[in-house]
């Protein structure tokens, strides 16, 4: 056993050489704070762990209960090496995610499996500049980063900028997942000949484990019920302390060991490319019709103003819950886009309404806060289309 740390650096490459300690076993399990908690806040000890566990992350609990994902450095290392053989080879990272987030713990081991130094972002607000100094003092000849989506966006928004667009263009490769991307995101980085790789994973795959759609290292994929499973050496050991969730999520079946991912998916019987459909749990039952939120937001994302729309469920007398289109500033064209939803998806799948907020909320991944996007909804009179 060792102890388990939890740890909330000043500086993002303050966690390197504890992290480069917990990998090789010479120090405790480490467990990065997440943002809204004071480093005074957190404990020192949070008990012991197996030996082979050698980073603990709570999950953002987008649309559940947050969860601490015990991560083996085999599990971490397996990530890494398969991620450097899909792009081509190890090279340098520039960290532009928080610490408390799988991508970035990823992108500090990749640097270390590869002995580069990577160079990192302070904490805060994302701004392309400082995103451009900063790519500028790269030095290897492979370079890479991680982003999540608004970051994407933020920096081809700003590659008007021929500075900014040429570290844009140097880049080997810019990860880009956490969430759903835009399909017209990678259309403008295709045209602006930025290398962008859509990623999808999870704390408990160490991360990304599928690019642009093909499992990396030895990642397996299946769809059971509909949902996908993933199998392979970059699974976590289960979720700390809760032996209930962790038998619920994780299976062994004729010796091979399952994750079930809790996402809807597809998989080519012909190419074996992977398609994620959304989440199994962002579905709500209207008027007795289950109905996808994700799928719903997929099409209310294709209407010009609405490209970072949320969609929630929404009490309802008549039909019981309902989707709920959240969208920040008063931009965008109403006409037709409810329609439009209900005649590719079908009458429970139309919006009720449409809400209008100055800002959305957002969790530290830059995923949407979907909880708190509902708790607005049932505690505002807001309405109207």
């Amino acid at each position: 056993m060792r102890p388990l740390r939890a740890l909330k650096p000043e500086h993002p490459l303050d966690f390197l050489p504890v992290l480069r300690d917990a990998l090789a076993g010479s120090g405790p399990a480490v467990l990065p704070v997440p943002d809204g908690v004071a480093a005074a806040d957190a404990p020192a000890h949070l008990g012991d762990v197996l030996q082979r566990i050698a980073v603990v992350i709570e999950t953002s609990g987008s649309t559940g209960a947050p969860k601490r994902v015990m991560l083996t450095t085999n599990a971490l290392l397996a990530s890494a090496a398969a991620s450097a053989v899909a792009l081509g080879g190890a090279g340098q990272w520039l960290l532009a995610l928080p610490v408390h987030y799988i991508a970035g713990v990823q992108v500090l081991v990749r640097s270390i499996a590869a002995e580069t130094t990577p160079v990192a972002l302070p904490p805060g607000h994302f701004d392309p500049q400082n995103f451009r100094r900063l790519a500028e003092t790269m030095t290897e000849p492979l370079r890479y980063t991680a982003l999540v989506p608004v970051q994407l966006a933020r920096v081809l928004d700003a590659a008007d900028d021929p500075a900014l667009l040429a570290v844009l263009r140097r880049f080997t490769a810019i990860l880009v997942g956490g969430q759903a991307i835009r399909p017209d995101l990678i259309a403008r980085a295709a045209e602006l000949d930025v290398r962008v790789v859509r990623t999808y994973g999870s704390s408990e795959t160490a991360g990304g484990c599928v690019y642009n759609g093909v499992p990396i290292g030895d990642t397996l994929v299946r769809v059971v019920d509909g949902q996908l499973e993933l199998s392979g050496s970059v699974l976590a050991e289960g979720y700390l302390d809760d032996v209930a969730r962790t038998t619920d999520r994780f299976l062994v079946e004729h010796g091979v060991r399952w994750y079930r991912t809790g996402d809807f998916g597809e998989l080519d019987p012909v190419s074996a490319r992977v398609t994620v459909l959304g989440r199994a749990d962002n579905v709500i039952i209207s008027g007795g019709e289950k109905v996808s939120l994700d799928a719903v937001e997929g099409i209310v994302r294709l209407s010009a103003g609405f490209e970072q729309a949320v969609v929630v469920g929404g009490a309802d007398e008549e039909w019981g819950q309902v989707p709920v289109v959240v969208v920040a500033g008063e931009h965008g064209v109403e006409a037709d886009l409810l329609a439009s939803v209900a005649a590719m998806l079908g009458r429970a799948a139309r919006p009720a309404r449409i809400v209008r907020v100055a800002e959305l909320p957002v969790l530290a991944s830059g995923k949407p806060d979907r909880r708190a996007l509902a708790a607005l909804l049932s505690n505002s009179n807001t309405a109207g289309q």
